[in-house]
């Protein structure tokens, strides 16, 4: 294999390259904004560009995406369309992209079986079963997501409204989320209606926050979050059963685990590296074997 590669982990909040030779050693790095391919294209072509020609620059280099091959894992490929329409525009020699969860996947737990719960604005399960990907959950805010950052930030200006109405006890945290918004309900409501998943996932901090103190709303939260991850982790275990790492990656993985079944908190290992470096052990793997070298 001749030439550099690529590994591009992209986000609903940003897109992260690392450009690396033919063995995988990392040569530089380079960060840009979001590149969620459903929800904007052609921004996140846009940046998936600009962070490679960080990447290059980085690295003292001159950028030359068109002789690099690159593995993308990007937010959003789980509809055919965008992947088509991004793929054709990329810039690259040879590209291949591939879900966030499975290049953070071979990050977490490199070649070997296992599981990892990505818990952040959204949620997601990616299973390797014998060589084999398997996806649970990650359906978007709307009908899926349970126990991600979205979902609890819904769940504290619900819990604030209901507060306000006298039909749960006022807590510090709804009067600290009320307080936000002057005191005025209406103004919730109005926030709530044109709200993307990142708007409600910047009240999250403030539930675990507000849990740690012994909040009753805080906890009544994350009480139903925690249900929902554990509820998706005993799917996983009932694939997985005992073999293979469970590791819990994203903004949320390090403040969960004290409010999870413990079934599940003796089973977590921490993760191998990030999803960047898997990125870049995929390509190795991917175009090492297309042109016939052993990586």
């Amino acid at each position: 294999m001749t030439g550099f590669i690529l590994g591009i982990d992209g986000g609903g909040t940003s897109c992260r390259a690392a450009l690396a030779d033919a063995d995988g050693v990392m040569l530089g790095r380079g960060r840009s904004g979001a590149s969620n391919i459903l929800t904007d294209p052609d921004t996140a072509l846009k940046h998936i560009t600009e962070a490679a020609r960080l990447a290059f620059e980085d690295a003292g280099l001159k950028p030359r995406l068109d002789a690099t091959q690159a593995i993308l894992g990007l937010a959003g490929n789980n509809v055919g369309d965008a992947v088509g329409y991004v793929t054709a525009r990329l810039p690259f020699a040879r590209s291949q992209i591939v879900s966030d969860g499975v290049i953070a996947l071979q990050g977490a737990i490199g070649d070997e079986d296992g599981a990892i719960g990505i818990v952040g604005t959204g949620t997601v399960y990616i299973i390797r079963d014998q060589g084999q990907f398997r996806s649970i959950a990650g359906w978007g805010f709307q009908v899926s997501d349970l126990g991600s950052g979205a979902r609890l930030g819904q769940l504290a200006l619900q819990e604030t409204l209901l507060a306000f109405d006298k039909i749960r006890p006022m807590s510090l945290l709804a009067e600290a989320i009320l307080a936000e918004f002057d005191g005025n309900p209406e103004l919730i409501v109005d926030f709530a209606r044109l709200a993307k998943p990142g708007d409600f996932g910047r009240y999250t901090p403030k539930v675990f926050e507000f849990a740690d103190q012994g909040d009753e709303t805080a906890l009544r939260i994350l009480k139903v979050g925690a249900s929902g991850v554990d509820e998706a982790l005993d799917a996983v275990y009932a694939v997985t059963g005992a073999a293979g790492k469970l590791c819990l990656l994203g903004g949320l993985a390090p403040l969960y685990p004290p409010y999870l079944a413990e079934r599940h908190r003796t089973r977590l290992s921490e993760p191998r590296a990030d999803a960047l470096t898997g990125a870049v052990e995929l390509a190795v793997k991917a175009y090492a074997e297309k042109s016939g070298v052993r990586a």
